[in-house]
């Protein structure tokens, strides 16, 4: 196990404007990541500007702490010389590191610089050793892990992958896995691959269990995740090798991030002095105070879906005061669970978050009616009385939940850490200081944390001394007066030849002089390489001559079965490639089975994720000899490039299945595209982020032959580690426990306007939502052959035998040219759209 050192953890902060930074800075952080007004995933927060990167990263480096740019979104094909400008613009102003999302964008990177630093975001879905290998060739230098490993993933990660893992540690959790929700989009048109997320997790459920409504009393958010607060096993994640500590939150305000950052730096700092006592009552508490939704370990601690969704309120509630044990004429009687004063906010639960809650100020706090002075502890039976204009007490019931929801007096503490004159930090100072009469005094200043040395020397000459000559006291009494600065003398080391004196005015200057120097050399950015990059000189365009329809030699159909029905009914028409995407694995040899009797191509589809130990799985896919694998995650990627390698030194290359890259691997430009075309995969899928017209686009400049666009499905919405089977139909915790009632049950989720959307299970228990309502992009089919497009995809999930020739039917007679697109998806009643929104196709 390696042995950390204190500065070799990092604290990393958000910021989603000025005040949230200097926040950030005064408590603590030893990094900051943010982002600018576009190309991140928070496209709702303040933001920055680009223009202001050189004055973030001067702020930041005059105090030793690291900047990190967010750009943790999709890049489509018209924005790529955007993306080009705004890294150039990175790499002028000394952005530490960028967080990056896109494969493509981290290819057009290395292409404009072999030494800027990037972190692969925890939307790269980066969950295995596999994963991470995949990125080495880019030399990324860091992982952020997605939020569904346990400690011992991470631990088993560090160990093989050997590179450097940033975790969050604290703030809310998204309910899917990043990078892989398609919720937002599919509903609002708002795509969180493009920082724009809805939150639909946060939004009430109906749980449908075998078509049938489910009663579930007050549980109505069956996706909304409790908050992620790890304060508590600080320790436990320095031993399994986290070396960032990530607190999310550029949508929260500044007082969260000075009490979240303080926190944390507390926690880190006592593991090192060796206190192992954890967090105090207070400091917990405290967290909650600015923003909780009940607190978690998340999937640290291993999978516990009973303690990750509580589902009854979607929102922050702060700290938990208690409940309504009396209403009064003008309070109502509670014992309390903390402490509670005067101006405090509060909020009555009746259980239905939907409906308007009464709360607000406390006015006084009375004990047996009379009135107390200061702040109530724990445990005292109070007579809470709200502000006369702000609660309706007749709205307010015994049994209701209260909730302290602010507290002025902890904000107001929070604000003064960050605003004030003084500086944030200083910086220890050596101070070297020789001199000989008759010569000008010398004296050498190193800023010990940044290893920069100045020398100053003095403008006279040094004299004998008559009275008091300049000591080792005097002079640190001189040079050491640094307040107000970023510095503070900590060494001091005199050699003065004789009984020495110069002005003291002489010594001010020159500790100014030096101070000047070095406070100058702080915040200088470090230099990267820079080249000049054509973003399309490596475009496909050329090869992409735009073809007739009848010139292609028959653009195929593919399509993707979730059943053995659904697979025997496809084997039967004229496709050319059949996908078995089944929910458990033993029903793969039925599904081959039935294609080779037919002598029909089989591909078979990996899951969305993969984690640690799951390559059983894919050695399994590799022992029924299929003639391709439907890759879904760069980890899986990277177990089958491996294992081709070994195939060909076996001499049995010819053995080895295609290896076709699917929609989760977020391709949405052609460098993108490219990279997982050049690393091996025979075909690749564009991403369902895209609408049509940047489709087009991407299609105007890949290589068109190895695309293969899906043309109708249920679009997969959110891919959960969090299983609902398991949560609301056992008693059970997790895979272990539950009974599988997945196996004997269907579940879907009704949402606010009676759409029930499809739950189904895969081989690891995660959980996929698939949209209702199909879609078809059928009307696009020409456009899409007309730019060489040479493989289409269908796909099925609930359909029976006979619906899946009738769709196969239409598809192939569109393909043809026998009746147009539009009657396609008329006929199939589906939406018409594709991926997220029709888009404008230009003709």
């Amino acid at each position: 196990m390696t042995t950390y050192k204190r500065e070799d953890i990092e604290l990393l902060a958000p910021a989603g404007d000025w005040d949230c930074m200097r926040a950030a800075v005064a408590n603590g952080a030893d990094a900051v990541f943010f982002g600018v007004e576009k190309f991140n995933a928070r496209a709702r927060a303040n933001n920055f500007q680009s223009s202001e990167l050189p004055e973030i990263m001067a702020f930041l480096h005059s105090y030793g702490v690291k900047g990190f740019l967010t750009f943790n979104i999709l890049v489509f094909e018209d924005e790529l010389n955007d993306a080009k400008k705004l890294i150039e613009m990175c790499i002028d102003a000394g952005v530490d590191a960028v967080i990056v999302q896109d494969l493509g964008l981290v290819k057009l990177i290395r292409e404009l610089s072999p030494d800027f630093p990037i972190h692969g975001s925890t939307q790269m879905t980066i969950t295995s050793p596999e994963a991470v290998e995949f990125t080495k060739p880019f030399d990324i230098e860091r992982v952020v892990l997605g939020r569904e490993n346990n400690l011992k993933q991470i631990r088993t990660i560090g160990e093989q992958a050997k590179l450097p893992m940033e975790v969050f540690v604290h703030g809310a959790l998204c309910v899917s896995y990043s990078g892989q929700c398609l919720t937002s989009e599919m509903w609002g048109g708002r795509s969180a691959n493009r920082g724009e997320c809805a939150q639909a997790c946060r939004l009430p459920y109906d749980l449908m269990v075998d078509g049938e409504q489910k009663p579930m009393g007050d549980v109505a958010y069956l996706l909304s995740p409790k908050d992620l607060a790890a304060i508590d096993i600080v320790p436990e994640l320095i031993e399994a090798g986290v070396t960032s500590f990530k607190i999310e939150g550029r949508l929260k305000t500044p007082e969260y991030v000075a009490n979240v950052v303080s926190k944390y730096r507390k926690a880190i700092d006592s593991y090192f002095d060796g206190d192992r006592s954890g967090p105090a009552k207070e400091d917990v508490r405290e967290l909650q105070q600015s923003f909780s939704r009940g607190f978690t370990h998340g999937f640290l601690d291993g999978t516990n879906n009973k303690k990750l969704v509580e589902g009854t309120f979607p929102k922050s509630r702060g700290v938990y005061m208690g409940r309504v044990e009396r209403v009064l004429r003008d309070a109502v009687v509670c014992r309390i669970d903390a402490p509670l004063k005067r101006g405090d906010g509060i909020v009555f639960d009746a259980g239905d978050p939907t409906k308007k809650e009464e709360g607000g100020r406390v006015y006084d706090l009375r004990r047996q009616g009379v009135k107390l002075e200061g702040e109530a502890q724990e445990g005292t039976v109070l007579e809470i009385v709200p502000g006369r204009n702000d609660v309706d007490l007749q709205r307010v019931h015994v049994g209701d939940r209260i909730w302290k929801t602010n507290d002025p007096a902890l904000d107001k503490r929070l604000r003064q850490s960050f605003e004030t004159d003084k500086p944030y930090r200083v910086f220890p100072l050596n101070i070297k200081v020789t001199g000989a009469a008759g010569q000008p005094l010398r004296t050498w200043w190193t800023d010990v944390q940044k290893g920069t040395t100045v020398e100053v020397v003095s403008e006279l000459e040094l004299e004998l001394a008559q009275k008091r000559p300049m000591d080792e006291t005097l002079l640190r009494e001189q040079l050491g007066r640094l307040g107000g600065t970023v510095y503070q003398l900590e060494q001091l080391d005199v050699n003065l030849n004789g009984d020495l004196i110069v002005p003291i005015r002489e010594l001010n200057r020159m500790r100014r002089e030096a101070v000047e120097q070095l406070a100058g050399e702080r915040p200088k950015p470090p230099v990267y390489i820079k080249r000049q990059v054509d973003v399309f000189a490596d475009s496909r365009r050329e090869t992409n001559r735009t073809a007739s329809l009848d010139s292609i030699a028959g653009p195929q159909l593919t399509v993707l079965c979730r059943s053995l029905e659904q697979v025997e009914a496809a084997v039967k028409t004229n496709v050319e490639l059949i996908y078995a995407d089944f929910e458990f694995i033993k029903q793969f040899p039925a599904a081959v089975e039935a294609a080779r009797r037919a002598g029909k191509r089989i591909a078979l589809a990996t899951p969305r994720i993969h984690m640690p130990g799951e390559n059983g799985y894919h050695n399994n896919i590799l022992k029924l000899q299929p003639d391709a694998v439907l890759v879904r995650n760069t980890g899986a990627l990277y177990f089958y490039l491996r294992a081709r390698s070994e195939y060909e030194a076996q001499g049995r290359a010819a053995e080895f299945p295609q290896l076709i890259g699917d929609f989760s691997l977020n391709i949405a430009n052609h460098k993108t595209a490219d990279l997982f075309l050049d690393a091996g995969c025979e075909r690749v899928t564009p991403s369902y982020d895209l609408n049509v017209q940047q489709m087009v686009d991407l299609l105007g400049r890949a290589d068109t032959k190895r695309m293969e666009v899906v043309l109708h499905q249920h679009l997969p919405m959110f891919h959960t580690e969090h299983c609902v089977y398991c949560t609301f139909l056992s008693e059970g915790t997790d895979y272990t426990n539950c009974g599988r009632p997945c196996e004997e049950h269907h579940v879907s989720l009704q949402d606010r306007i009676g759409m029930s959307h499809p739950v189904r299970v895969d081989e690891g228990c995660r959980n996929t939502v698939y949209n209702a309502i199909e879609q078809s992009g059928a009307e696009y089919l020409k456009n899409f052959v007309e730019l060489g497009v040479s493989s289409f995809r269908i796909e099925f999930l609930e359909e029976t035998a006979e619906k899946v020739s009738e769709v196969i039917g239409l598809y192939n007679e569109a393909l043809a040219g026998r009746i147009s697109g539009t009657q396609v998806w008329r006929s199939l009643k589906a939406t018409n759209q594709l991926g997220v929104t029709r888009g404008q196709l230009v003709k």
